[in-house]
Formats: C-alpha cells, structure tokens, sequence
C-alpha cells in the first residue's frame, strides 16, 4: 500500500521521495535575463515580494566594487554609469554557449563588460580580475531574491522552484 510506495520512493533519491512531513516556506523564482522576482505562497495564492527599494522586480545586475563589495539589483543598477566595466547584465544569454560562437563575438563589440573564454572553451564574465560563469553571475541573482523573500517571511528559506525562460 501506501507505505510500500513510500519506502520504494525514498530508494529513488531525494527528488523522488515522498513525505508528509512539512518543508517550511517554497519561494518562485523568475530569473530573467533583464528583470527577476520572487514569490511566496500565501492564502492559497502566489504574492509577488516586493525588494527593498518597494519594487515587485529586481533587475538581474551584478556590479563588482573596487573594494570587493558585489551589488546585486537596483543598487548595481545605479552604480553602472560609472562602473561599466564591472557591471554584468544579461548574462543569461551566456549560458551554455561557447566563447568562439558568433553570437557571444557579436555581444562582445557591444558589451561594456568582459567576456572572456574560460579553460573548457566557454563564454564567461570578467570583473574586477575574477572570472565567473554565467551560472555563477545567475547564482548571485538567485541570492538576492532568495535574501528578499527571507526579509519578507522573517525566516530562512530552504526550498526554491526557479524559473529561466528562455
């Protein structure tokens, strides 16, 4: 019966598991490639989170201070017009491709930011002197939705389901 079929689940891996047991707060993620948010659910319905500038979106920014501090949204936003070459922006649109692809030579001419190829022959970022995957540039976004929707709820949050359209 039921316990039999939760037993077999649970041999499947973690995804495949089964329980009843409650997992505390899920967050919606859209990582966009101009715009992210996030939302939680809350009487039976999804709320979109505003972030901490009163906006229901956040703009997918990473910019890379001279002194290390990493800005994500609307404060990287603000920093871009002096900070351009530390800036990343739709980064997105890398994933997946590699450095010698037409369309990244293309971006290349007219990105203010670096795009260098990394050791396996990818687009990757550079700013500051470090070097990071697009994954990684949509990792640090990841975060600060994650940060706004813990903000909100008050708590920290462990479960996620992230959406990337295309």
């Amino acid at each position: 019966g039921a316990l039999r079929s939760r037993v077999a689940a649970s041999r499947q891996g973690p995804v495949a598991r089964l329980s009843s047991a409650p997992i505390g707060d899920v967050i919606g993620i859209d990582l966009g490639t101009t715009n992210s948010c996030v939302a939680v659910m809350e009487a039976g319905s999804a709320k979109v989170i505003e972030n901490a500038e009163g906006q229901r979106t956040t703009p997918s920014i990473i910019g890379f201070q001279e002194n290390g501090e990493r800005l994500v949204g609307t404060p990287a936003k603000r920093q871009a017009v002096t900070n351009p070459r530390h800036t990343l922006f739709a980064t997105k649109r890398l994933i997946g491709r590699r450095f010698d692809d037409p369309y990244v030579q293309k971006d290349m001419a007219s990105c203010p930011y670096t795009i260098v190829r990394s050791d396996g022959g990818d687009a990757w970022v550079e700013a500051q002197g470090q070097k990071y995957s697009p994954s990684q540039a949509g990792a640090f976004v990841l975060g600060k939705m994650k940060e706004t929707a813990e903000a909100y709820l008050g708590r920290p949050v462990g479960h996620a389901v992230v959406t990337v359209p295309a």
